[in-house]
Formats: C-alpha cells, sequence, structure tokens
C-alpha cells in the first residue's frame, strides 16, 4: 500500500545545499498485524538466544546496565534495547569540506554514495586487480557526477599499495580529489583514529567534527548474531568522536539468515538494534544510521544473488520498519549479479534501485559502479548506475500541476489535427521540458550505425573517460593539504612501509 510518509523538509543554513528530496509516497508492504510478529520475533532472538559482542569492553557496557552475559554472549532486555536505541537522533548533518555538499540524512533526504569494497576492477573487457590509481579515478568520477553525494569509502580495495598503510592513501584521496562527505576505514580501530585525526586536520580540529559530523563509517555485523571485534574497535573509536556508524546486518538468505523474508527481517532487526544500543552505551545521543544489506544466494550453485525479488521485498519492508523506529535507514543501491556492463546488470541494478526510492533510503550505498556481486568496481557500470539515478530523481519529483501547465492556449494556438512541435508553449520549454539522458541513444538506425555501432557499455565507456579527462580537483587550502601529506608520511613511516 502507498503511505504518505511526509515530514517537514529539511532546510540548511547553507541556502547553496542541494540534496534530493524524495517527497513522493512510500511504498509499504506490511500491515500493523505484520509488524507486531516482527516485533515479537526479534524480541525472542535477543532476550532468549542472545547477541555474540568478540570485544570485552562492549560486554562489560552491557553488564554494567544491568543485561544478562554469558562470555561474550549478551542476553538483552527488549525494553532496555528500545530505551537505547531512542537516543539516537532520527536526522542529522553531516559536513563536507565544501559546505555546499555537505548533507542531511534522514527524513525525507536521499544521500547517494559510490560503490564499496571491491578487490577487482573492470574497464571495458579487462578485469584485474584493483589499483590506487583505479581508486583515485572512481574519486574523481565521484566528483564529476553531481548526482552522487560520496565516493563511497573503500570504492575498490587496491593491490599495489601496502596493506598496513593504503587506508591512509585512500583517505587521503577522497579529502584531496574530492569535496563531497566520505567514509571511514573500519579495518582495525586504529585505522579508526587515523581516519578521524585526518579528518581534524581537514576540518579544523576535534571540537569542530564533534559538533557536525565530518565522516561516516559501515560497521557490519558477521551474521548471524555476532559483531566481531576489529569491527567494534573500529565503532567505539568513531562513537566516541561522535562520528555516525552505519550499522548492517550482512545477509543472504538461506546462507546467512533462514531462507524466509520474515525470518531475515527479524534476525536483522535484533542484529541492528543491538548494534545501535550498544553505540549509545558508548555515547549516548551519536547519531547512527540502521544498516540493512539483504539479499539472498541462488540454492543451486550457493552463490549470492543481486536484485531478486526477494531482496527488493526485504527492502521495502525494512524502510518501513526503520521508520517504526525512528531511525534513519541504508540500504538499496544499483546491485547485480552480472559479470559484465549488459543487460542483467541494467535490469538487476534497476530491481534494486527502484525499491530503494519507493522505501525512500536515506542512505544508499553501491550507488554506482557495482559489478559481479560486489567483487567489481565498473567504469562503464559507474556511467549506467549514473543514468539510473538521474531518471530515477526525476521520476520521484512530484509534478507541478497548475493552469500554466495544462497548456491551454497551445491547444487554441494549434487547433484540430495540428501538432506541437512548433507552438509557443513548446517553444518556450523544449531546452528542458524533458529528461535528456547521458548515456541512453535514440538514433534513428542508420545514425547510430555511421556513428560506430555502439551499445550501452560502449558509450559508457567513452563518457567514463571524458569525464576523467576534464576532470578537475577541488581547491584546498595548501597548509591544510601539507598537514596532510605530513600526518601520512609519519604514519606510514611508523607502520613500517
Amino acid at each position: 500500500m502507498l503511505s504518505y510518509y511526509v515530514i517537514a523538509p529539511y532546510h540548511s543554513r547553507d541556502d547553496e545545499v542541494v540534496m534530493f528530496e524524495n517527497r513522493m509516497p512510500r511504498y509499504e508492504i506490511l500491515s500493523e498485524d505484520a509488524i507486531a510478529v516482527l516485533d515479537k520475533g526479534w524480541r525472542r532472538i535477543v532476550s532468549e538466544i542472545g547477541v555474540q559482542f568478540a570485544k570485552p569492553e562492549a560486554v562489560e557496557l552491557f553488564a554494567a546496565a544491568g543485561q544478562k552475559i554469558d562470555g561474550e554472549v549478551v542476553y538483552l532486555d527488549p525494553d532496555f534495547v528500545l530505551a537505547q536505541v531512542a537516543l539516537a537522533p532520527s536526522e542529522f548533518d553531516v559536513q563536507a569540506r565544501n559546505p555546499a555538499n555537505s548533507v542531511h540524512i534522514g527524513g525525507n533526504n536521499m544521500v547517494f554514495s559510490g560503490v564499496y569494497g571491491p578487490p577487482f576492477v573492470r574497464e571495458g573487457d579487462v578485469r584485474r586487480d584493483a589499483t590506487m590509481q583505479d581508486f583515485r579515478r572512481f574519486c574523481m568520477l565521484a566528483q564529476s557526477f553531481a548526482e552522487l553525494d560520496s565516493a563511497g569509502g573503500v570504492i575498490c580495495e587496491p593491490s599495489d599499495a601496502p596493506l598496513d598503510s593504503r587506508h591512509l592513501d585512500m583517505i587521503f584521496a577522497l579529502q584531496t580529489l574530492t569535496d563531497k562527505i566520505y567514509m571511514g576505514n573500519v579495518v582495525s580501530g586504529q585505522n579508526a583514529l587515523d581516519t578521524i585525526a585526518m579528518t581534524e586536520i581537514l576540518f579544523g580540529g576535534s571540537e569542530t567534527i564533534r559538533q557536525a559530523p565530518a565522516t561516516i563509517s559501515l560497521i557490519n555485523c558477521n551474521s548471524p548474531l555476532r559483531w566481531d571485534d576489529r569491527m567494534l574497535d573500529a565503532q567505539f573509536e568513531y562513537n566516541k568522536a561522535h562520528q555516525p556508524v552505519v550499522l548492517t546486518p550482512f545477509l543472504l538468505m538461506g546462507a546467512m539468515s533462514p531462507v524466509t523474508i520474515p525470518a531475515a527481517l527479524v534476525q536483522q532487526l535484533a542484529e541492528a538494534l543491538s548494534g545501535i544500543a550498544l553505540s549509545q552505551l558508548i555515547a549516548p545521543g551519536c547519531p547512527v544510521i540502521f544498516g540493512s544489506f539483504l539479499s539472498n544466494i541462488d540454492m543451486q550453485s550457493g552463490s549470492p544473488t543481486f536484485g531478486t525479488p526477494e531482496s527488493a521485498m526485504g527492502l521495502l519492508c525494512t524502510g518501513q520498519l526503520a521508520r517504526h523506529f525512528g531511525l534513519p535507514f541504508r540500504s538499496g543501491g544499483g546491485l547485480t549479479s552480472s559479470q559484465t556492463a549488459d543487460a542483467q546488470a541494467g535490469y538487476e541494478a534497476l530491481m534494486t534501485l527502484l525499491p530503494t526510492f519507493l522505501a525512500g533510503t536515506n542512505f544508499v550505498m553501491h550507488a554506482a559502479g557495482w559489478l559481479e556481486g560486489g567483487l567489481v568496481s565498473c567504469y562503464e557500470k559507474f556511467v549506467i548506475d549514473i543514468e539510473l539515478l538521474r531518471m530515477m530523481q526525476v521520476e520521484f519529483t512530484p509534478l507541478e500541476i497548475d493552469e500554466d501547465a495544462l497548456a491551454f492556449g497551445a491547444h487554441e494556438e494549434v487547433g484540430h489535427g495540428g501538432h506541437f512541435l512548433g507552438a509557443s508553449h513548446t517553444m518556450d520549454r523544449f531546452r528542458d521540458c524533458f529528461y535528456r539522458p547521458i548515456l541512453s541513444s535514440s538514433k534513428n538506425f542508420e545514425r547510430w550505425k555511421r556513428d560506430g555501432s555502439l551499445d550501452a557499455a560502449a558509450r559508457a565507456s567513452d563518457i567514463s573517460k571524458e569525464t576523467l579527462d576534464a576532470y578537475e580537483p577541488p581547491p584546498l587550502d595548501s597548509a591544510v593539504r601539507e598537514e596532510l601529506e605530513d600526518y601520512v608520511t609519519r604514519r606510514r613511516r611508523e607502520l613500517g612501509d
């Protein structure tokens, strides 16, 4: 059913800030009775089965708060969990070094971020290990397209940079090649501290980023029902610095959760809400995002699948549940299992991206560039996804209907049996009356053939190259850049790289 979830629009202090605001109705498929059943389900999991926290400090916090402990497993009072969740803000700001690119997370706002995590890159027919140069180029692409609010974090995993120190180069690239918000490193607590230190340099000190967060980080649950020590180490550091984290159960139904969507939703609630409860024990009032990464496996091969009807249904349910708990949420993106930027990549990406908009997702990771089940960052798919984002943002902008839009005068001018191509109403509006694609082709066959018979993937390749050639770095104070460079050099030396 369609549910009008309308709140007052966000008005930034900076009039130049432009974000996509989804003011269309939310598509909600859960009845009140269904929500009540799911609510009982997560309560049973956290209280009867418990959640494992593989970090002594986390267990100690729960114990001090009166929760039952058995080794690393915490048995949570559901009412305690809800009281902790209520401390998290329903909306919050994240500042970018260019104030025009700062964002507001929550409500009707949607924030779009690039692909995250792949070890490989595809460019044309070549699939190879990702490099630091690839990481920089994807930063440049993200900076160049206004549809993206962030390049992301681990846009790809550069294999040619030392493992212990590559996070320094990645954060430096995000800070200097873009002036949009960026995601922090979560490989370890120390990597989180490096991210925070570099963020303090960029924004002018710890108090500045405590007052207005300047980075977002992804904390994944090791599903089922386990928060591991490395992720928790990073969460502690970011929460103590009052930087928001996206607490995300990683659920592939049939592998990390039971095969039914309701069971996966209940597990997702238990994991996400328990992680959010911990964040509020670490730092009450710290902003968080309810994360969701929910799809399924192929029951014949065991391979993960994306862009499935089940993942779309789970996404729609997640949006409704996050609103039920008053939390901003992350889900969706341009996900696909396809090995190349082909028709499958396009329709599976749309199968995920459309419910992303219908659900009013607040923070969208993997919005551009995801390929091959998240193993590959792809230049062509990046451009295809930008086209999809552009189209969705137009489609999810409410119509303005007034007397002028009815164009009665055009009928008077054209009359019966005429055409509107040369009418005054058309001539006044032809430059911007319809969506103009950057990728799609509407040429006739003969002209398309003369121009090289390029399919969408080939055209996307050309656009990515042209965009990179035209890239200009955003300005950055030379003293700040030098201080960041000095920090990276010092830390690399300390790490022995």
